[in-house]
Order: C-alpha cells, then structure tokens, then sequence
C-alpha cells in the first residue's frame, strides 16, 4: 500500500493529526463562516464568525479516532441532508448486491451527492461504505483534501499533462482499484465519466474501462480481468437538480463564447448547492453484476452495456415530461409508459415552472435539455 500514499485515503492512525490540521486552517474556517453566519457583515464573520467555528469544530473532532468515527459523525449530517433536502429516498437492487467486494459505476449528476448517496444506501443494508474516486481539479484547498481523503476519497490525477506521467498515474489508478477489490477486499465506487453529466446525457467512457485493465497481466483478457472486478451499475435519478441553472448557465455560455471560466470557489460552492439544495424524490437503482463478461468483451461494448443498465433503471419524473413538452410539443407519448401519471404531472408543474422561471431566459433551452435528456434518451430505446 505504500505505493499509492499519494492517492489512497487516510488510515486511522492519520485521523486525528489530520483533524487537528483542518480545524486551523484559515481557509476552511473562512468558509464554514460565510455558510454560517452569511447574513453577518464580512468583517464580524472573519474575525468573530471563524473562532466560533473553530471552538465547535475542536469541540467535535476530539473525540473522533478513527475513519468510522468520522463516517459516523458525516451520517448524522447526511441523515439531516436526507430528512431536510429530499422527499423520498428510494433504493432498489441494493439486496441483489455480490456478497464479495465489488465496483460501483455510476452515473454522475452531482459531486459529493452521488457517491454519499450509494453510500448511504449500502451502510443502511449493514454493509461498508466504499472508497470513493475524486479527481484532484476538486482538491485545489489542502483541506478539501483532507476531509476527502478521510472520507475514503482516493485521488484521480487529472491535471497531470505530461503524457508519461499521465500514464504513470493512470497505470497506478488502475492498480489501486484493482488492489482495493481483490487484495483489500474493499468496495469502490467511480463515475461512469469525467465529470458530470450536465446535459443530462449519462454515457460511460470506454477510456474508464480501459484504465481499470491497465494494470491486469498482458495473457489475461479484458473481460476476464473485468470480471474479478464485480461492476455493478448504479442509475442515479434526482427529481430535481439543485446546481440545474448553473449547469444551464456554463453549457451555454460554452457553446456561445468557446468558454467557460470557473470561479475561484466554485467547485467548493458547487458541492455545497448539491448538499443542501431542495432535490425532490430520489431514487439510486442498483443494477445486475457484470462478472458474466466473455474474452472477447471490449471496452466499447463494456460502456454501451453500462450505459443500457443505467438508462433502464433511470427513473422518469414530471420534470423530464414538462421539459421535454415544452422542447418538443408536437412530439406524442404516453408517461403511463413509464410510471409517471397526469395527476403527478399536474401536481408538479408550478414547482417546476418556477425552477425554469429562476433560470435566465438565455439559459433556458439549456435547461429544459437536460431534464428532458434521459426520457428522450428512454424513447429512442424504444424505438430501436
């Protein structure tokens, strides 16, 4: 394991002088104030508003010594989150989970909330919470680090440019995944692409796939090796997304200008519009194991099979019927095909008329895409 301590998360014996280390640095603590204390003025919450945070944070941390303890401490919050941000949870397909350690690849709508929420579900059926990938363009603070990593974050060295050294990192990536499922018999869980799927489009990366084989032995086939890894796909539906209008907002301006400048903070404001952002009803769908792969299994039809997994167990709700509507009118289908009823239909629209009149009318074509994305995506399978 001492070859990935630049990537894996932290060990027990490293949680509390990590903790010590977050709860003095300047930053986080300017941050946790202005969440905190936002309508004080900027003065009081820098000076007065940061040692309040850094008495109650000492206060709590203390007392944790291991990365359970900080887990179970990250639950309480996460069951808030639940109870304040979603209006029903569901899961299915979590009893049909491998007994043995397995893959988790999901689709990829929010940063902290998708791997939290498969962790949720999982520790809720009595088994472990996973390891989690995180690229480090979301690692830009020491802290955010920090909290990642004992969070079981491991690290994806995306902003590596050098193609040796790419390589090198993805070559280790893959050797650490590969570690974590067979050698520590330790779950993990990773996005189906890099980055999130702000159209609403949720396709795999066959370069993912072949990343996880790159540490396999050269006379084991693709599929073989895949299979030790027990992937199961997971279908992550948010009735409503609460970061929609930003997403709306940077695809346009995108495809307007060429381009897109994040903000200093940005990343750090995203994950915390995601945590605690209003996102209706929730369902995290756990798909059939795919340890049946053949030799002759590619990468490409490995992603395209992911793909057909999550897109079928996609919930369909009243916001992807509006906004496909209001795309595409002249367009006929039935939502009773998918469980979505005119009632619910009905009962739905003024909230999701008044999401779409927050958004600026520039950004609104934007908008209703992405909601509509996966029930168009859903009509063409149909049809095919």
């Amino acid at each position: 394991m001492a070859n990935f301590d630049d990537i894996r998360p932290f060990n027990d014996d490293e949680v509390q002088p990590t903790l010590q280390r977050i709860i003095r640095d300047p930053e986080l603590l300017a941050t946790f104030s202005h969440y905190k204390f936002s309508s004080w003025p900027k003065f009081l919450r820098k000076s007065l508003g940061s040692k309040l945070i850094s008495v109650g944070l000492r206060r709590h941390v203390n007392k944790l010594q291991t990365v359970r303890d900080f887990q179970e401490e990250v639950e309480q919050y996460m069951n808030k989150m639940i109870k304040e941000t979603i209006s029903d949870l569901s899961v299915i397909g979590v009893e049909k989970i491998p007994k043995g350690p397995c893959l988790f690849i999901s689709n990829h709508r929010d940063i902290a909330m998708d791997p939290a929420l498969i962790n949720w579900s999982i520790f809720q059926h009595g088994r472990d919470t996973v390891r989690i990938a995180i690229g480090d363009n979301l690692l830009s603070k020491p802290w955010t680090s920090d909290v990642m990593r004992l969070n079981k974050s491991f690290i994806v060295q995306r902003s590596i440019t050098a193609p040796r050294k790419l390589f090198a990192a993805f070559k280790k990536l893959s050797a650490y995944i590969g570690h974590s499922i067979t050698v520590d018999h330790h779950d993990v869980w990773i996005a189906q692409r890099e980055g999130r799927a702000k159209d609403g489009i949720d396709t795999t990366e066959p370069a993912i796939i072949k990343m996880f084989a790159m540490s396999k032995a050269k006379e084991e086939s693709l599929g073989a090796y895949l299979n030790t890894l027990n992937i199961i796909p997971v279908s992550l539906s948010y009735e409503y997304d609460p970061c929609d209008v930003a997403k709306a907002r940077e695809l346009t301006l995108k495809a307007t200008s060429g381009n897109y400048e994040k903000g200093e903070h940005e990343d750090i404001q995203t994950i915390g519009a995601g945590i605690t952002g209003f996102k209706g009803r929730v369902t995290v769908a756990f798909g059939e194991p795919l340890n049946q792969l053949s030799d002759e299994t590619t990468a490409d039809e490995l992603a395209s099979l992911i793909d057909q997994h999550i897109l079928s167990n996609y919930k369909i709700r009243p916001a992807n019927v509006l906004a496909l509507r209001k795309l595409e009118p002249e367009l006929n289908f039935d939502p009773a095909a998918f469980n979505v009823s005119e009632q619910d239909i009905t009962a739905q629209r003024s909230v999701f008329e008044q999401r779409l009149a927050n958004c600026d009318d520039m950004y609104q074509t934007q908008f209703l895409s992405a909601y509509a994305a996966p029930l168009k995506r859903k009509l063409v399978a149909i049809d095919a």
